[in-house]
């Protein structure tokens, strides 16, 4: 059945592709990916697909549009090339920040996206620790949603001593992900009482919990500008924590993030490889985990007709 499955990678992180197909046993499809002189994106597929369980891995990165154009044209042609079943792997689904309308006379964003994606020919979507569950909703395909706690909970365990730590969310938002985190670990939780003044900017508050003496794990879907990871750093500084730790999904790292991260009092930092941390975002105190054994497990599991959620009993 494996001569079935074709694993495809656009642009955006070609690397953890090439992993999850090294896992899987399987070689990593042919695709070309070009651009004709008045910058239109051409795909051309370049092996035969036709009845076959193909598999495409694109993260919504930096440049966002154009990795998401990719991706459609690639789903779009794969299509055409009568390929049986089409999963779209998104390994890091970036609008899933626009999953509301909190202001007047905006596009809920996330929603756009899912339709776009079924639109262009995706059968089915898998993905991993999305900003907002209730974007699972947003897709009128099957959603495949994959979490990196697991992975980083295993790290923590491994490397630190669990018996004074504590869980640690940024905000009231974040408590349920900071949760399954805690009692992945069997460890206590912590909430920051958070306001959020701009995307880029944060006020902070009291603590809500026991972090005196301890060490403090902060918990989080994604670190972009890390605004938030500084503000709450400071703010467990303040409140009297031993030491200081941080673990997310998703390596986001934009903006200025690796400036104030570099200088933050923070001890550590764990992210995955949903996004390509590029060797000039790399530091120190930076740990990037593979999260291509989860997903090469989830894709086979997918292609067999086997549970996904069972990778996570």
């Amino acid at each position: 059945m494996k001569n079935a499955l074709k694993v495809f990678a656009c642009n955006a992180n070609d690397a953890l592709a090439g992993e999850i197909c090294h896992r899987l046993g399987v070689p990593l499809s042919q695709l070309e990916i070009s651009r004709f002189s008045n910058d239109n994106l051409h795909v051309q597929i370049l092996e035969n697909v036709r009845e076959r369980d193909v598999f495409v891995v694109q993260s919504f990165t930096a440049p966002v549009s154009d990795h998401i154009m990719e991706l459609l044209i690639t789903l779009d042609a794969l299509r055409s090339a009568s390929a049986q079943r089409i999963t779209a792997v998104i390994p890091y689904y970036s609008y899933a920040r626009s999953d509301k309308k909190d202001k007047p006379r905006i596009s809920i964003t996330g929603r756009l996206m899912a339709d776009m994606l079924v639109t262009a020919g995706a059968n089915r979507v898998l993905t991993m620790d999305l900003h907002a569950d209730q974007v699972h909703g947003f897709f009128s395909v099957p959603v495949d949603h994959l979490t990196a706690i697991p992975v980083i909970a295993e790290h923590f365990r491994q490397h630190y001593d669990l018996s004074d730590m504590v869980a640690v969310a940024t905000d009231a938002g974040g408590a349920k992900r900071a949760g399954r985190f805690s009692e992945r670990l069997g460890i206590p939780m912590a909430i920051i009482d958070k306001r959020r003044i701009s995307d880029t900017t944060v006020k902070q508050g009291q603590v809500i919990g026991e972090v005196s003496g301890r060490d403090a794990v902060i918990f989080e879907d994604e670190i972009s500008t890390a605004g938030t990871l500084v503000s709450t750093i400071e703010t467990l500084r303040a409140a009297g924590a031993r030491s200081i730790h941080a673990g997310a999904a998703h390596g986001v790292l934009c903006g200025p993030a690796i400036e104030r991260l570099r200088v933050a009092p923070i001890d550590s930092i764990v992210v995955t490889n949903t996004v390509r941390v590029a060797p000039e975002k790399r530091f120190d105190k930076l740990t990037v985990l593979t999260i291509a054994p989860l997903f090469a497990a989830a894709i086979e599991r997918i292609h067999s007709g086997a549970s996904v959620g069972a990778l996570f009993a």
